[in-house]
């Protein structure tokens, strides 16, 4: 395994990862063959920042990254996420917000990913979209469920505590606890999470964006597809994604990446924004686009 991190690297915790990591939620749909090509590529380019969580699949996803990586590289870390679970139903996650069901989650992770700690543990707040939105009894405290990843932390089960989808003043309630990285939807076009990343950048917290690229869901479109992105990259020789994910990791040194894909080819085209050298001009014309 090569020692090069792609992006360079960046602190999670008491760990250094590469900058720009591997989001494991689409091996949900390959077989074990397809997803364990993808799992070794990406450790092989330097990666040692895999993002999963339970239900993926129902523990899917974390038994490829098992079957593919186990026994794990000393610098790999795993993260994951708690606050869903895997239901078949057309809609095919429910909200598991509540102390107990966390703790039932980080232990299905140990089971299934085979770890006796998981690296750390991000807990996904469900007050706002994009996703499922609490309602009911779902309507959990975060003071009670930072209580909970506490006592997971000090029983030796998770090494740290992360946050998902949180305002920024869920994550100034929070800081206390010792948050390590916060993932929230941001993008060069959704700049909504800025106070945010401010807090991790002065607090000494990754900011680990999700949806960099857009997504389907309301108010997150495709960065890729605008005019000005496509123009940069043109002029750089590279590709809209590319472009996209370079700003992000020039806009904040706090910042490292997870991009997704199912392919060998896509995680090498992704890898690619860690040689993308956006000049001046670029940087501002990108900065006046959110």
């Amino acid at each position: 395994m090569t020692s090069h991190r792609p992006g360079g690297s960046v602190t999670l915790g008491q760990h250094e990862i590469s900058r720009i990591g591997y989001g494991a939620m689409q091996l949900e749909h390959v077989d074990t063959a397809a997803a364990g090509a993808v799992l070794r590529r990406a450790t092989d380019l330097g990666i040692n920042h895999l993002d999963t969580a339970s239900f993926y699949g129902h523990t899917t996803v974390n038994g490829h990254i098992r079957t593919a990586l186990s026994p794990y590289p000393d610098d790999l870390v795993i993260v994951s996420k708690v606050g869903a679970r895997r239901v078949d139903a057309p809609v095919p996650l429910a909200l598991a917000q509540h102390p107990d069901d966390l703790r039932r989650q980080v232990h299905l992770d140990l089971e299934s990913l085979g770890l006796e700690q998981v690296p750390v543990v991000n807990l996904r707040r469900a007050d706002q979209g994009p996703g499922l939105i609490a309602e009911g009894d779902q309507i959990v405290p975060l003071d009670d469920q930072l209580a909970e990843l506490i006592a997971l932390r000090s029983e030796g089960l998770i090494g740290a505590i992360g946050l998902s989808n949180v305002s920024a003043e869920q994550l100034e309630q929070a800081l206390p606890a010792g948050i390590v990285c916060v993932q929230n939807a941001y993008s060069v076009l959704d700049r909504s999470s800025e106070d945010q990343l401010k807090l991790c950048a002065a607090n000494g917290i990754a900011w680990i964006p999700y949806f960099p690229l857009g997504s389907a869901f309301d108010r997150l479109p495709s960065p890729t597809e605008h005019p000005v992105v496509q123009k940069i990259a043109a002029r750089h020789g590279t590709s809209a994604a590319a472009v996209c994910l370079a700003w992000i990791l020039a806009h904040d040194d706090h910042t490292a990446l997870i991009p997704g894909t199912r392919s060998v080819a896509h995680l090498e085209d992704n890898l690619r924004a860690a040689d993308v050298q956006l000049d001046a001009d670029a940087l501002r014309e990108l900065d006046q686009l959110s």
